[in-house]
């Protein structure tokens, strides 16, 4: 009886909504609740569609910065790309069950102001994004955030009437600034052949006559166009089909960056219906009529008692050595016509036990080929002597095509053996390490040795290496970009933020254990796994005795199945360098609104 007298209720109240100007109705009828549901869902969209176009329908004129090019493009907003929203703010109630099941779901036409504000406001903070990624020399983070601010605009009601102002206070409207802003970038990009080997062509990438931090770029290589390729520190690599005889190559910067958008739905449904946006100037073409140069080019002006800096070294110059450092360099060029040639075995007397380990995982991270060496720098530490500079970079066809370009950092012991390969962290991050003027010289090479070997182990799939710097009882947090679970939905144990909008950041505390098997499962079906750090922040912390850090950075993740950008927090103890400890790792999508990036005062 209270069953039915429930029903009955239900049934009145929706009517009552149904029949109300307040509110955006559907209702659905199946054999199951959840075919049901589902109906209902879809006659809501359809509603909605309706309640969308009956008030907006927008025409946005765009114009590129120089006035040459006048396009005239309609935007036709489709309700699709707010499913993901939606489904955060709608109501349900089952009034049948099955077998003959009737569902109504309905939303309040005032939370549709609320889902074209958030996206308005998160476009604007993309816009921001952009800005500063460009001051860092960061073009692809640059052209992501500013495609994708305009790829939201084009969802809302009324995209034309969004405007912003820059420094100088004059007010622009987004739709046509982001597009003159990306033209800008494409223009102040060049890239140039430096030397050809075969089929296997540097390149040097400028970003405003500057080598470009972090870029990606697809090309042609007289066959087929391939997935987007990353330049780094302005190195790009590009490998042409056999005896490739044209003049020119067809260059294409990547800016939609569609792959990463998996980890927001909400942004990776508006890309699959908003991807269509020509960007002309994204397509260059470079020219290949340059004079060869060799591949290897050893400097030539070491000291026989002491190893050459660059005059804007930053750290203290080495102490002189009794050994001759034409040695280190001869050993360097054997390395090089080793790994050309592929005749590993011939340098097996240069290793340790354990830097041949290392290196035969770094021969099979991918068809590996050296780039340059004309800026190798020899440095004096406790261990021996360390080699920064030497560019490599690797290659993966198997399922993905893609390349990397890396430093690649040799650590040799006081016996002139190599004993350990890392991959360099890059001039942005490394320069806010060195940086810190204030920590003694030990103190930052150790940061940045640990990280450089962190980054190494996960694209080398050193899971070893990996559980021992992680300490037993480290606080492990991962957080995703999730859909906000209905009402039902069992979020027991979980901590949500941002609990309004298309989506929410679920957090999900791991033990060690937990996270190495999930890192082994990673690892397994990937065929390749690259990290990179950009900007980071270290801070020491204020542990009696301890040499403790907190370290936040800004990582771009690529793997042969997923890439994302977010930012990293560790909190390392190395008190003893040789055996670094994570007593804490995060990792978020975003930062997030109220508190930004996690840090130590949250532990």
């Amino acid at each position: 009886m209270c069953l039915l007298m429930c029903c009955e209720l239900y049934s009145q109240s929706w009517e009552s909504i149904r029949d109300s100007e307040d509110y955006i109705c559907g209702e659905g009828w199946g054999n199951t609740v959840s075919e049901a549901d589902q109906e209902a869902l879809s006659a809501l969209i359809g509603s909605i569609r309706s309640s969308v176009t009956a008030v907006s329908h927008t025409s946005i004129r765009t114009a590129n910065h120089n006035g040459k090019l006048d396009e005239q493009s309609q935007f036709n907003h489709s309700v699709k790309s707010y499913s993901q929203s939606i489904l955060t703010n709608t109501k349900r109630v089952i009034l049948q069950t099955e077998p003959n099941a009737h569902v109504c779901r309905w939303m309040k036409k005032s939370e549709l102001d609320k889902i074209f504000e958030l996206r308005k406001n998160k476009a604007i903070d993309m816009v921001e994004n952009a800005f500063m990624a460009e001051q860092k020399g960061k073009a692809d983070d640059a052209l992501r955030n500013y495609y994708w601010a305009l790829s939201l605009l084009k969802t809302l009601q009324y995209p034309n009437e969004v405007t912003y102002k820059d420094n100088n206070g004059r007010s622009h409207v987004l739709t046509n600034w982001i597009k003159e802003k990306m033209d800008d970038v494409f223009d102040d990009l060049r890239a140039s052949v430096m030397n050809r080997e075969g089929d296997l062509l540097t390149l040097m990438i400028t970003y405003k006559g500057k080598p470009v931090n972090t870029v990606e770029y697809t090309y042609y290589d007289g066959w087929q166009w391939g997935s987007p390729c990353g330049a780094k520190d302005g190195y790009a690599v590009m490998e042409l089909v056999p005896e490739y005889d044209g003049q020119y190559v067809q260059l294409q910067y990547e800016y939609k960056f569609m792959g990463e958008a998996k980890s927001d739905k909400e942004m990776e449904s508006v890309l699959e219906l908003f991807n269509d946006t020509p960007m002309p100037k994204a397509s260059v073409s470079v020219a290949l009529n340059k004079p060869l140069a060799p591949a290897m080019q050893i400097p030539l002006d070491m000291n026989t008692n002491s190893f050459s800096l660059t005059e804007k070294s930053i750290i203290a110059p080495p102490k002189e050595k009794d050994v001759n450092a034409d040695s280190y360099a001869g050993m360097l060029s054997k390395f090089a016509e080793a790994v050309k040639n592929k005749n590993f075995s011939s340098i097996r007397d240069m290793f340790t036990d354990s830097g041949w380990d290392v290196f035969t995982k770094l021969i099979r991270y991918g068809k590996a080929k050296v780039l340059d060496s004309s800026d190798i720098r020899f440095f004096d530490n406790e261990e021996g002597v360390m080699e920064r500079g030497l560019k490599m970079s690797f290659s993966f066809a198997k399922n993905v095509r893609k390349s990397f370009v890396e430093d690649v950092v040799l650590q040799f012991d006081k016996n002139q053996k190599i004993c350990n390969i890392t991959f360099g962290l890059g001039k942005t991050a490394e320069d806010d390490i060195l940086n810190k003027g204030v920590w003694d010289e030990n103190s930052r090479l150790t940061i940045m040795n640990f990280l450089e070997n962190y980054k190494t182990a996960y694209a080398l799939k050193r899971l070893q290496y990996i559980e021992s710097v992680f300490d037993d009882d480290a606080v492990v947090i991962t957080g995703t970009v999730v859909k906000k679970p209905s009402l039902s939905a069992n979020v027991e144990n979980q901590m949500h933020i941002s609990s309004e909008g298309s989506s929410i950041i679920k957090y999900n505390r791991q033990t060690k254990d937990q996270y190495l098997r999930n890192l082994k499962r990673c690892f397994e079906r990937n065929e390749f796994v690259n990290i990179r750090f950009s900007s980071n922040d270290v801070k020491k912390l204020g542990i009696e005795g301890g040499e403790s850090y907190a370290i936040q950075i800004q990582q771009d993740y690529y793997s042969s199945t997923y890439g994302d950008k977010g930012y990293l927090m560790l909190i390392v103890d190395v008190n003893d360098p040789h055996k670094p400890l994570i007593k804490v790792r995060t990792w978020q999508p975003e930062k997030d609104p109220e508190f930004g990036i996690y840090g130590p005062e949250h532990f």
